[in-house]
């Protein structure tokens, strides 16, 4: 069984994707263990709670300094003993221990198909808001490993999703979660749950067995 800890800081639709796969059997061999948010008042606590997950919030305003904060949310996920840490909208840096610790334990969903609109300033509707500025035809989302850079890991999956000229950023972003996100996401778990999925030479590769 997959032991998988979910960090959001927000709503939790991605959260709620991923219960919903399991509970559905789309995500085997899996179970979330602790949903983890920087924010008490995220939405996605409640998600948690009402599906008998332990919720936790571990801000950054209760803490004197970074490297406390820093400390206290590895010492949050180490209690949970994870095999997988899922980042669904997690709007906080990672501390660098928790990244060489749980080296390739670690993914993330970006709502772009990186290496487009990605990295330091890009998350959110910010993302969407450049896609429209620069006037691209597709957009889409990323699912990918953790590592020490921003969006850099190697990539699990992506999907693209077309844009339409009348998007504003908020129909744009519900559109990538709905066609891109919550599909991706629950299906890369479900392939790392199976060991479908290795790096080799910096890439991922899906595995035939």
């Amino acid at each position: 069984m997959l032991r998988v800890v979910v960090c959001v800081s927000g709503g939790g639709t991605n959260l709620q994707a991923i219960i919903d796969g399991i509970e559905a059997g789309t995500i085997a061999g899996t179970e979330i263990v602790r949903v983890i948010s920087n924010n008490r008042n995220a939405y996605a606590l409640e998600r948690a709670k009402r599906n008998g997950i332990e919720a936790v919030c571990v801000s950054p305003k209760d803490y004197a300094d970074r490297k406390a904060f820093n400390e206290a949310l590895l010492h949050a996920v180490e209690e949970s003993a994870p095999d997988l840490i899922v980042l669904a909208g997690f709007l906080v840096v990672l501390p660098e221990t928790m990244i060489e610790k749980y080296a390739n334990k670690v993914i993330n969903v970006h709502p772009s198909l990186i290496p487009s609109f990605c990295g330091k300033g890009y998350y959110g509707l910010k993302v969407h808001e450049s896609v429209l500025e620069r006037g691209v035809k597709v957009t889409g989302a990323t699912v990918h490993f953790v590592d020490a850079g921003t969006d850099t890991g190697p990539i699990i999956l992506q999907k693209a999703v077309e844009v339409e000229e009348a998007d504003t950023p908020e129909t744009l972003q519900k559109r990538v979660m709905e066609q891109a996100e919550w599909i991706i996401m629950p299906e890369a778990i479900n392939l790392i749950a199976n060991g479908k999925i290795e790096i080799k030479d910096g890439k991922c590769r899906r595995v035939h067995r």
